[in-house]
């Protein structure tokens, strides 16, 4: 946001931070969301390349096209171990998934 808007904001009573500031997020918690989202959007990404609905992605690795769905939209309610579980299962090797973990938000 540019210096001038946010000197705008603030002066009619808004406060202007970052998602971590307003969540009140400790460093670690922002780092580890920041993980989950990148390994979600590798999920999906690598289920594209493959030519993979997430049903059929389901049925290989045992699981539901809902559970799928959840794993690719970084939902809470799924674990980091699921996600690595389902990447592995999709072919990614270790190092793809160290490239994946210390890869940087855009």
């Amino acid at each position: 946001m540019r210096k001038a808007k946010q000197n705008r904001l603030e002066n009619k009573g808004w406060k202007v931070g970052s998602v971590d500031e307003f969540l009140e997020l400790s460093p670690e918690e922002s780092a580890y969301i920041e993980v989950k989202l990148r390994l979600s959007d590798n999920l999906r990404q690598r289920r594209t390349r493959k030519k993979l609905s997430q049903k059929e992605l389901a049925v290989l690795i045992q699981s539901s096209q809902s559970r799928v769905a959840k794993m690719e939209g970084g939902d809470p309610s799924v674990s980091l171990d699921l996600l690595v579980k389902t990447l592995l299962a999709m072919g990614a090797s270790d190092q793809d998934l160290a490239n994946v973990i210390a890869a940087r938000a855009h």
